[in-house]
């Protein structure tokens, strides 16, 4: 079955991102007001010609904090090699500073407006929600992994959660306890396969 995304998410822009790099070996290159300026205009210059929603930003001497918006598509590790080559050129032709400009890594943390616990309470009652939990044939089959599963991509972790809601076409009810439980491993096979993990699952339909 061939499942077309949507093209146009304008909430999309709700995926946020901490993000931190320091100066090769902690130089203060941007001690002086006129440095730190050119590397802001750099850096808001950059977000706007590649699409990044920048929303704040602070230069320190030797480091730059800035917390970024990307779409689902735009990966965090490119944004970030890309802010870093870009801007350190520019530093580089604009102020004279000695390349290399940024050490080597980076801090990058997902900020998001919804806190995991409240959806997770959220799947726990939707039976309720739905009124599916007084009817004869009640929800049937419930995934919970036993453990958190770390996610991880060269020189990078993380931890970003994304809460998926599937139908039914007419909302038929479909899945009984076998079929419900025997689809979860297939997504669980998948899962692996595709280097995604699954936390929770509840089949209600």
């Amino acid at each position: 079955m061939q499942v077309a995304p949507f093209t146009n998410l304008n909430w999309a822009y709700q995926l946020h991102y901490y993000l931190c790099f320091r100066t090769h070996r902690r130089r203060t290159c941007f001690a002086e007001d006129r440095n730190a300026e050119t590397l802001a205009c750099s850096l808001a210059e950059i977000c706007q010609r590649h699409d990044y929603h920048l929303l704040e930003s602070q230069v320190y001497p030797d480091h730059l904090r800035c917390l970024l918006s990307l779409r689902p598509e735009q990966v965090v590790s490119t944004a970030i090699q890309t802010i870093k080559t870009n801007s350190s050129r520019e530093c580089n032709r604009q102020l004279g500073l000695a390349a290399p400009l940024w050490a080597r890594g980076y801090l990058a943390r997902s900020v998001g407006r919804v806190p995991l616990s409240i959806v997770k309470q959220y799947l726990n009652q939707q039976s309720e929600h739905h009124g599916y939990d007084k009817r004869v044939r009640p929800p049937i089959f419930r995934y919970r992994a036993a453990e958190p599963v770390s996610l991880s991509v060269a020189h990078a972790a993380f931890e970003l959660n994304h809460h998926l809601v599937f139908a039914t076409r007419y909302r038929r009810g479909v899945f009984g306890s076998e079929l419900g439980e025997t689809l979860s491993k297939y997504w669980l096979k998948v899962a692996e396969n595709r280097g995604f993990a699954i936390d929770q699952r509840v089949r209600l339909f």
